[in-house]
């Protein structure tokens, strides 16, 4: 359950149906929103970088396609380009790869899951929605493992309700709600963190 310790962290993990849960779930958050969000979304190799600019234009947060090296900031959105494995360093900026395939994805969820749990630990929430296969289950384990939070959609709410229910057959979930119960849950976690990163005002980003 959420407790008032704060988070640090939010990352999202979706397959089939995710345009959909996406542009209802981002929206909840408001602008003044004090943790960063960072999403892999399974989808087709070619990117002509339509998800991130039709979420940016919907959302109060700045949404942004992730890149090499980024810096990690508060009240910002990061969308895994597609064909790439996204990763948290140990400096919170985020990292690219084209590694072999994880559960037959890249970017695949786990291993953002997985990064990311290392490098923020308890201040991490999870969130898993709808998906046609087991991607994000191993890596929401070790998020809960390492005291972080799980989120799971609800299985009965979902598109595609193969991953959320691997979900929480694996983890079990703090929280398995329906996408607009998870928005007004993300919405009302506060960021603690004892070395802030810094925010930004939302801006356009040409390559987006």
């Amino acid at each position: 359950m959420v407790t008032d310790k704060g988070y640090n962290a939010v990352v999202i993990g979706v397959s089939t149906g995710g345009l959909h849960a996406l542009e209802t779930l981002l929206p909840l958050l408001p602008a003044d929103y004090d943790l960063p969000v960072i999403v892999v979304q399974h989808r087709v190799k070619r990117n002509n970088n339509f998800l991130c600019r039709f979420l940016d234009e919907l959302c109060p947060l700045s949404v942004v396609a992730a890149e090499e090296k980024m810096a990690i900031m508060a009240g910002q959105v990061y969308i895994a380009p597609p064909n790439y494995h996204l990763l948290i360093e140990a400096d919170r900026s985020l990292s690219l790869s084209v590694d072999p395939l994880v559960n037959w994805s890249r970017p695949s969820i786990d291993v953002l899951f997985e990064t990311a749990a290392e490098v923020y630990r308890g201040g991490l929430v999870g969130v898993v929605l709808t998906g046609a296969n087991k991607d994000g289950s191993k890596g929401l384990a070790r998020i809960k493992q390492l005291g972080g939070l799980a989120v799971i959609q609800d299985p009965q709410t979902a598109e595609a309700l193969e991953m959320p229910q691997a979900a929480i057959d694996t983890v079990g979930g703090d929280h398995i709600l329906p996408l607009a119960e998870i928005g007004q849950l993300l919405a009302s976690l506060n960021y603690v963190n004892s070395i802030k990163a810094g925010k930004n005002e939302k801006t356009k980003n040409p390559d987006c």
